[in-house]
């Protein structure tokens, strides 16, 4: 039987990958926001959808922390 690379459960290591990235890129977004805007582009992305996208994201990422590691 053919071995995964990744190993048994590849669902928490995407669902902990996506989490991660939700959450950090969001929050890089909202510390640092581009220099140069395109042409009707906010200047910041609204705060409580991002501080959503946080939540959702960490708790994600620790569902899947969890399940990789329990």
């Amino acid at each position: 039987m053919a071995q995964n690379l990744f190993g048994e459960d590849i669902l928490p290591q995407i669902v902990l990958a996506l989490g991660s990235a939700l959450a950090l890129g969001t929050l890089a977004a909202l510390i640092r926001p581009p220099q140069q805007r395109k042409e009707g582009a906010l200047e910041r992305p609204p705060l409580l959808r991002s501080v959503i996208q946080i939540v959702i994201g960490l708790l994600a990422a620790i569902w899947a922390g969890a399940s990789l590691l329990g």
